[in-house]
């Protein structure tokens, strides 16, 4: 696959992720604590999905390439 049309392809799963991320907000999966004036945010569904849905990015980079 040609640099261009992967880019291409990345940058059309990246917006895909964008508008859904924007419609459903926050996870079931993520935390928030609050205490006073402090609020931590953690994002355990989040993360696990941005890591699956880079490692198939990266998989289909490696398989295109040859290696």
């Amino acid at each position: 696959m040609a640099p261009g049309k992967l880019l291409i392809f990345v940058g059309i799963i990246l917006v895909i992720v964008g508008v859904i991320w924007t419609i459903i907000g926050k996870l079931p999966g993520d935390f928030t604590f609050k205490k006073g004036n402090v609020t931590v945010y953690f994002p355990l569904m989040t993360s696990v999905i941005l890591s699956v849905i880079l490692t198939l990015i990266l998989w289909l980079i490696g398989k295109f390439n040859g290696r």
